[in-house]
């Protein structure tokens, strides 16, 4: 179980990073370049509409729900520092924190919320993993969300490709302005 909850703050730090670095690089581009924030909307739009796609398609995909592997136990700070190697290494997470930040976060946000966010982002990656750890470790909620997989995969689709969607339709209309 301190495995679990060392990959849980894993995940947590190595998105806070990543959100960090989004937040950072878009703040500053995004004051000095108005044409790179309708650019990177569209960019992220696209990409969010992606992924809502490939999710959607994905659902029908069988998952194995083999209870038989058991992990080898390590220590909790190799445990952690290989799972934040494994996170930091792809870079898609700064892209698709870029497009949510692009979507929902004025050109010109606040400092207060510009420093409110990698600590949030960190506490809402940490407890939700933590909760699927939790949860997925027990029998009966994998069996249920094995039986409901497709219509969870396909709910989680659509909002990811509407965000992207709505993304595009901003960008679009910046443009025309």
């Amino acid at each position: 179980m301190t495995e679990a909850v060392s990959a849980c703050c894993r995940h947590g730090t190595g998105r806070s990073l990543f959100g960090i670095l989004a937040l950072a690089g878009l703040s500053a581009l995004l004051l000095q370049v108005e044409w790179f924030y309708m650019t990177l909307k569209l960019i992220g739009g696209a990409y969010l509409f992606y992924l809502g796609i490939r999710i959607w398609r994905g659902a029908s995909a069988p998952l194995s729900a083999d209870t038989s592997v058991v992990f080898q136990g390590k220590s909790v700070w190799r445990s952690f520092t290989f799972a934040l190697v494994t996170q930091i290494s792809n870079p898609k997470t700064a892209i698709v924190y870029g497009s949510i930040f692009a979507a929902l976060l004025p050109a010109s946000p606040p400092d207060w919320l510009l420093l409110s966010l990698p600590p949030m982002i960190f506490l809402v990656e940490a407890a939700w993993y933590a909760a699927v750890a939790l949860a997925f470790s027990a029998n009966r909620p994998r069996g249920v969300y094995l039986h409901f997989k497709d219509w969870i995969d396909r709910i989680a689709g659509a909002v990811i490709g509407a965000l992207g969607l709505r993304l595009l339709m901003e960008g679009l209309q910046s443009q025309k302005a």
